[in-house]
């Protein structure tokens, strides 16, 4: 088969579309023939040296991806060669083929094309996870995404309204906010103009952000704790602006909040299988019903996957880019 390889770490230019060996589904796992993977910042992280897949998993980039399944390792029940399906994966997305853990798969769900459910695994685990299962988002709570028109964000903002929470997001540009307002967000911030937690205080008078789903880390976790409401929680899920920041504990606990940090990739897998069977029993109904969409901003051929990442660097698209591998 062929995938996307990364012979030395760098810019675009060292992901290189090669032949290697076809994956095999082990015991407790399942072939999948690849339609469409999707582009991610850790894998741009990957490829600059920064995020090595985890022991045993595949050495090539792709933490989701959408396809067919092509064969089922030992002890798989309930899947069938043929069904449309989409994954969950710590690495090999950028391929032909993969071979996935039995309990990280969902089905295509109705109403999507295959290669559309290949926007949705990474970003529907990462926001469910964190979200719901850690934060314990409620309806009536505030809850503020950075970076909300990313993939994460926009699907953030679609489950965060359908269970009845109020949302605020930030983003760089006008043409973003208005597409999160589209998406159902209620308070719009220009981080690039506005002071995200003065506009956030002043449109929930003085309370804050029950919940707070953050991709910047150091930059932004003092203000983040002032954006806080009394009893709120900080789910942090990413770096991009830094791995250490100055935290006031008096503040902290001045307002009885909490502070978690997650990650998907390395996680054992019975905690990954967890994470996507809640979200078949929560999200995927109401992705069938039309009340939750991926928002996919273009597809590109997988063996051009240079161009994508450096779609997603500039940080000019509006939710997903997928990458689709050759008929």
């Amino acid at each position: 088969m062929y995938a996307i390889t990364i012979p030395e770490p760098g810019g675009p230019e060292a992901l290189v579309w090669d032949e290697v060996p076809d994956p095999v589904a082990g015991p407790g796992e399942v072939l999948v023939e690849v339609v469409a993977g999707a582009v991610n910042r850790a894998d741009i992280l990957q490829r600059q040296g920064f995020y090595n897949p985890p022991p045993g998993a595949s050495p090539h980039p792709g933490l989701e991806c959408s396809g067919r399944i092509a064969a089922l390792g030992d002890g798989v029940s309930g899947w069938a060669v043929g069904d449309e399906v989409c994954a969950l994966l710590a690495g090999g997305g950028y391929a032909e083929k993969v071979a996935v853990p039995a309990g990280q798969l969902l089905p295509v769900p109705e109403g999507l094309t295959v290669d559309q459910a290949a926007a949705l695994p990474e970003v529907v685990c990462t926001v469910w996870s964190n979200v719901f299962m850690v934060a314990h988002l409620r309806p009536g709570e505030t809850l503020l995404v950075h970076g909300g028109s990313s993939g994460i964000g926009t699907m953030a903002i679609q489950l965060a309204k359908a269970v009845g929470a109020r949302v605020a997001v930030t983003a760089g540009t006008t043409r973003k906010l208005e597409r999160c307002a589209e998406l159902g967000a209620d308070i719009l911030i220009n981080y690039r103009e506005q002071d995200f937690v003065a506009e956030l205080k002043r449109a929930t008078d003085g309370a804050g952000a029950d919940v707070i789903l953050d991709n910047m880390g150091a930059k932004y976790l003092d203000r983040n704790v002032q954006a806080l409401a009394v009893n709120g929680r900080l789910a942090i899920i990413g770096m991009q602006g830094g791995v250490k920041g100055e935290l006031n504990i008096g503040a902290l606990l001045g307002k009885r909040a909490a502070i978690s940090a997650t990650s998907l990739r390395a996680r054992p897998l019975e905690e990954k299988a967890a994470i996507v069977a809640a979200v078949r029993e929560h999200v995927w109904p109401l992705v069938a019903g039309g009340h939750v969409r991926p928002v996919i901003d273009r597809e590109i051929p997988m063996p051009d996957a240079a161009t994508a990442h450096r779609v997603v660097e500039e940080s000019g698209h509006i939710g997903k880019v997928l990458l689709v591998t050759p008929n």
